[in-house]
C-alpha cells in the first residue's frame, strides 16, 4: 500500500496528540503495522520494540543455526523433517518463513570492469533457438556466436545441432571472416573441456589441433563464472532481440543469408561499448590491425568422420537417412565424412560417392547413377547364372557361343536354346555334340540340334516331348506307316462277289 501524505500526517497525529497504540492507528487506518512503526522511527523516534511472545521454534533454533552454518544451501523441506523428528510440531509453511530469514545470506560479490586490448580476446558461445521441422526430423536451432572482446563485433551462424563439426566448422567461418585473436574464451562445453579437476584442465583433442592450426590459445573460464564471458551472453540476448524476434526465414539457408547481412550492416551501426565515441564498425577497423593477419594456407577440416556399415542393400546409414553407395561396396565397412552441406563416402581412399547432406528423418538419398548401375548388374546376372551352369556342364559350349557372337549370332536365344537342350538331351549328349559340330566349323545352334537328333536316332531314344522343347525336334520325326494289304484284300474279295452275280443272272 502507498503512503501518501495525508496518511503519513495521520499516522504520526494519532501516536502523538492522540496517544493511540500502533496496532490501534493500523486497524483503524487499514495498513500493516510495520508501515507505522516505520513512519514514526522516520519522524526521529526510537522503533518501538513489540512484546515477542515464545514460539514453538524457540527451542530448535540453535539446532538450526548450527545446521544452517555447516550446510548453508540445506533446503527447508529437508531441515523440516529433520526437526519433526526431533518433536517440532509445528507446519511447514511457517517453519519455510522462518528459515527465509535464519538463512545466512551470501555475501553479495563485487565484480572489476574488465578491459582488452584491440585484437587481445574473443568469447564464443551457442545459443538455443527452438528448434526447426524438417520432414519427419525435429532439429535443435543452434547459434554459433563469436564477438570480439574489444569492438564487439559479432560473428553468427545456425547449425542444426551443436556437435564438434558444427563447432569446427564454425570457427573456421569465423576466423576467416573476421581474423584470429590471440586468445578464445569457452564456457566449459564438452567441444573445449572434456574434463577439469581445480586447475587441471583435459581440453578436447580436437579443439587443441584447432588452436594449433590457427595459433591461438583456448581458454576456459571457471565454473560457473559466466559473469567472465559476459560480453557473449550479453550479445546473445541482443541477437535473440534485434534479429530474432519476430523474423520469417524459408530455410536454414536463408536464416543464416540474413545473419550474415544483420552483423555487417545493422550490428556494426551500434555504439562500441569501450569507445562511446566509436561504433562497432569503426572500432573493428582499429581492432583488425592487431588481429593475426595471414590465415594458414588451407581451412582447418572440420568434417565429422566415422565408420558404417553398408548392409545387403547398397545404402550407407548416417544421421538418420540413408545414402546410396555403388553396388559392389554391400556388406562392406566404409568411411564417410560428413560436413555441414555435403557428405563423401570413401572405400578405404577411394571416393565411391557424394551426396547433399539431407537433415530430415527416414529419406532415401540416391544417386541415379547407383541405381542404374545396379539394375544393370542384376539383369546381366540373370543372363550370367544359366550361361555359368551350361559353360559346367558342356565346356564346349563356351568357344561355340564366342563363335556364333563374332558371326553375329543372338547370344541370348543360342543360351536359352543350349540350356533347354541340356536339360533334355542331358549334359553327355550336348557336350559330344557341340564337339561335332565344332569340328565341322559349324558354330549355330542349329547345327548342334541336327548332331543331337541323329545321336538320338542312331542311339533308338524317343524323342524329348517335355513342356518348353524347341519344335526344331520335331522337324523330321520317324513316322511308321500302316499296312494296306488288308484293304487290298477286302477290295479282291469284293471284286470276286460282284463276279459271282454276275455270272449267275445269266444262267436265268
Amino acid at each position: 500500500m502507498t503512503i501518501n501524505e495525508q496518511l503519513r500526517s495521520n499516522i504520526l497525529r494519532y501516536h502523538f496528540v492522540e496517544h493511540w497504540r500502533v496496532g490501534t492507528i493500523a486497524t483503524q487506518l487499514g495498513v500493516h503495522h510495520s508501515s507505522v512503526e516505520r513512519i514514526i522511527s522516520q519522524a526521529g523516534m526510537p522503533k518501538i520494540e513489540r512484546a515477542k511472545r515464545a514460539s514453538i521454534i524457540d527451542p530448535y533454533l540453535p539446532f538450526i543455526h548450527d545446521t544452517l552454518t555447516q550446510y548453508p544451501k540445506l533446503s527447508a523441506a529437508r531441515l523440516y523433517q529433520m526437526v519433526q523428528s526431533r518433536g517440532y510440531s509445528g507446519g511447514p509453511s511457517h517453519f519455510r518463513q522462518w528459515i527465509a530469514q535464519l538463512r545466512p545470506r551470501k555475501v553479495p560479490e563485487a565484480y572489476q570492469r574488465l578491459k582488452t586490448l584491440p585484437g587481445e580476446q574473443a568469447q564464443m558461445d551457442w545459443g538455443h533457438f527452438g528448434h526447426l521441422t524438417i520432414g519427419r526430423a525435429k532439429r535443435p536451432l543452434m547459434a554459433f556466436v563469436i564477438v570480439m572482446s574489444y569492438s564487439r563485433m559479432v560473428f553468427l551462424r545456425f547449425y542444426l545441432n551443436a556437435q564438434m563439426s558444427s563447432f569446427l566448422h564454425g570457427h573456421v567461418s569465423a576466423f576467416a571472416a573476421l581474423g584470429v585473436p590471440k586468445v578464445m574464451l569457452y564456457d566449459n562445453l564438452k567441444s573445449a573441456v572434456l574434463q577439469r579437476h581445480d586447475t587441471s584442465i583435459h581440453f578436447n583433442p580436437e579443439l587443441i589441433a584447432l588452436s594449433a592450426h590457427y595459433r591461438y590459445e583456448p581458454r576456459p573460464v571457471a565454473v560457473a563464472r559466466g559473469n567472465e564471458k559476459g560480453r557473449v551472453e550479453r550479445t546473445i540476448r541482443y541477437i535473440r532481440d534485434n534479429f530474432f524476434a519476430a523474423r520469417p526465414f524459408i530455410d536454414l539457408a536463408d536464416l543464416n543469408a540474413q545473419a550474415d547481412h544483420w552483423c555487417r550492416e545493422i550490428a556494426t551501426l551500434r555504439r562500441c561499448p569501450g569507445e562511446p565515441e566509436l561504433n562497432v564498425a569503426q572500432a573493428f577497423e582499429q581492432e583488425r590491425e592487431q588481429l593475426f593477419g595471414a590465415l594458414p594456407d588451407s581451412d582447418y577440416d572440420s568434417d565429422e568422420s566415422l565408420v558404417v556399415s553398408v548392409g545387403k542393400t547398397p545404402y550407407a546409414r548416417f544421421d538418420l537417412n540413408d545414402y546410396s553407395v555403388p553396388h559392389q561396396q554391400v556388406r562392406q565397412s566404409l568411411s564417410v565424412r560428413a560436413g555441414v552441406d555435403q557428405i563423401r563416402i570413401f572405400a578405404g581412399d577411394e571416393r565411391v560417392a557424394v551426396h547433399d547432406r539431407h537433415y530430415g528423418k527416414g529419406e532415401l538419398i540416391e544417386n541415379p547413377q547407383h541405381a542404374e548401375a545396379l539394375r544393370k548388374a542384376k539383369k546381366q546376372a540373370r543372363t550370367h547364372e544359366p550361361q555359368h551352369r551350361l559353360y559346367q556342364a558342356a565346356p564346349a559350349s563356351e568357344a561355340l557361343l564366342h563363335q556364333g557372337v563374332e558371326r553375329g549370332y543372338p547370344l541370348q536365344r543360342s543360351l536359352n536354346e543350349l540350356t533347354l537342350w541340356l536339360e533334355h538331351y542331358g549334359a553327355v549328349e550336348l557336350q559330344a555334340s557341340i564337339k561335332e559340330a565344332l569340328d565341322k566349323s559349324c558354330y549355330h545352334t542349329a547345327g548342334v540340334l541336327q548332331v543331337l537328333e541323329r545321336r538320338r536316332e542312331s542311339q533308338q531314344r524317343p524323342v524329348p516331348l517335355a513342356n518348353g522343347l524347341c519344335d526344331k525336334a520335331l522337324d523330321h520325326p520317324t513316322i511308321r506307316t500302316a499296312s494296306l494289304r488288308d484293304y487290298d484284300r477286302l477290295h479282291e474279295s469284293l471284286n470276286d462277289e460282284d463276279n459271282t452275280s454276275n455270272t449267275g443272272h445269266d444262267d436265268d
